[in-house]
């Protein structure tokens, strides 16, 4: 076993939003991180959600008022810091009579609307649908208002990006096995999932962020009872090709008093979810269910007069969400908030366990989670992270972005420098340095996808195989054929095996 000598400030366990976030916050402040995570960066609930940044209409049901207030002004937080993965998205809501009275929507909105500062996002407002419009001819008036869309799992991948820019070290395909206090330190066995190696590393402070896996690292790894409970909640979503033209997402309303969205996704696709199911047992098994496909279906074709089946579907997910055990009778009613556990014996070190948060307000999440120990380091700054762009989000808007790009690279294919522009931002100049053409950008495997951009996304974001780049750094699954798939895939094994791509990115 390898031991490193050096003492980290912070080990965070866990590769998700809020891992990756909470050693963002922490390099910010000039604390030395280590960030493990066992798979890929974003590998489960993080790259699962709905791919929204939105304060949560249907939360205010449940009266849970300061969690929305807190996630609508986050989405002016984050709409600023990050405009290549995140943009304004607006929604109509169908009204229909019997699930929820006019007058409640409107109050609904009204709050929603008020509830915090809306300095770049439009208002709600009423509306009509005449017999052009997507949906059934039954349903003749609604709603829309203003949220957010988000590329959830490039914004795990661009918060691990600004760790490592100030100095942390992130390791994925790496398993913390033993965590055990020595005084005032904590020694953290590593397991490397490539190679096999095992390393055993010093930290003053533990983060426990795994997610779905919280209670796990306090059964495998601290040997001791967790401090909450979890309710693991499974959300599934379908895409099938675009249902409408239209650039509005729909947000549908259903007997069970759940709601449905419709996306537009990927420009040619609609995502559909999300489902509120109880899981059982390991969450790296969730997938959809017959019950949840039909489910979606049926609440989409009650709504469109573009009807669907099973075999209009392209691909599904399933996330599953930690959320904490509140006792809600319903899934559908179990809080999204968050809380912390410190426990910090005097004299010993510190650790710091997140339990529930959702995707809205992991930057709140995270600068709470530091402040929660930050008492722990005297020299420490103060968060930054409210005001400071994610990496490659350093420009006033996507439309300046493309032009300028489309200008200093002329040779580049428009389609593709639209999809960079909402990857990578100015990050894009770091795949296109040094390139005059568009042979010099290397083997081509469909889809606009070059060599130059697939060696940027293994020796830069930490991708290892097939499925961190076409679906977690892309979704170029999506647009890709079998047989381009598998060229791909051979190419990233061939320039692993040259380069010998381990599990650490410094």
């Amino acid at each position: 076993m390898k031991d490193q000598s050096v003492i980290y400030d912070l080990l965070v366990i866990g590769g998700g939003i809020n891992g990756t976030g909470i050693a963002a916050d922490a390099t910010g402040r000039g604390l030395n991180v280590l960030l493990c995570e066992m798979n890929d960066l974003a590998s489960s609930t993080s790259s699962n959600s709905s791919k929204l940044i939105h304060g949560g209409l249907r939360y205010l049901e449940y009266y849970e008022f300061r969690l929305v207030r807190e996630g609508l002004a986050e989405r002016e937080i984050l709409l600023k810091n990050a405009p290549h993965i995140i943009w304004p998205l607006r929604f109509r809501l169908p009204h229909r009579s019997h699930l929820r009275p006019s007058w409640m929507i409107r109050i609904g909105l009204f709050m929603y609307d008020n509830l915090a500062k809306r300095a770049t996002l439009k208002g709600s407002k009423g509306i009509k649908f005449d017999k052009n419009s997507p949906v059934v001819d039954t349903i003749t008036k609604g709603f829309e208002y203003s949220d957010a869309w988000v590329d959830d799992a490039r914004m795990v991948v661009l918060n691990a990006i600004a760790a490592r820019d100030k100095g942390a070290n992130i390791m994925t395909r790496t398993r913390c096995s033993d965590a055990k206090r020595v005084g005032d330190i904590w020694e953290v066995t590593l397991n490397d999932n490539i190679t096999g190696e095992k390393q055993l590393v010093k930290t003053k402070a533990l983060v426990n962020a795994a997610g779905p896996w919280v209670t796990s690292i306090f059964d495998e790894a601290l040997k001791k009872p967790s401090p909450k409970k979890i309710r693991l909640i499974k959300g599934s979503h379908i895409i099938v090709p675009r249902i409408h033209n239209e650039s509005q997402a729909y947000i549908l309303q259903n007997e069970d008093k759940r709601i449905v969205f419709v996306i537009p996704y990927e420009d040619d696709f609609s995502l559909i979810g999300t489902t509120d199911i109880e899981h059982i047992g390991d969450p790296a098994t969730a997938c959809i269910s017959k019950e949840e496909t039909d489910y979606l279906i049926s609440v989409v074709n009650g709504h469109f007069k573009h009807q669907i089946s099973n075999k209009d579907i392209i691909a599904t997910y399933s996330g599953v969400r930690p959320l904490l055990d509140d006792e809600s009778d319903s899934p559908a009613a179990v809080t999204r908030d968050y809380t912390f556990e410190v426990d910090a014996p005097y004299g010993k070190a510190p650790l710091l366990s997140v339990f529930g948060g959702k995707i809205t307000t992991y930057r709140k999440l995270s600068e709470a989670a530091v402040n929660g120990i930050i008492n722990h380091f005297p020299d420490a700054d103060k968060c930054i992270t409210a005001h400071t762009a994610l990496p490659g989000g350093d420009f006033d808007n996507q439309h300046n972005l493309q032009t300028s790009l489309e200008q200093q690279y002329s040779w580049l294919p428009h389609k593709i420098i639209n999809r960079y522009v909402r990857s990578y931002g100015t990050l894009s100049h770091k795949i296109l340095a040094g390139i005059n053409s568009l042979e010099g950008m290397g083997e081509y495997f469909g889809a606009g996808l070059y060599q130059r951009e697939v060696e940027y996304l293994i020796q830069q974001e930490w991708a290892v195989d097939l499925e961190d780049i076409i679906w977690r750094r892309s979704k170029l699954s999506l647009h890709l054929t079998e047989k381009e798939k598998s060229g791909l895939e051979y190419f990233i094994v061939t320039f692993n095996s040259s380069k010998k791509v381990t599990s650490t990115c410094e």
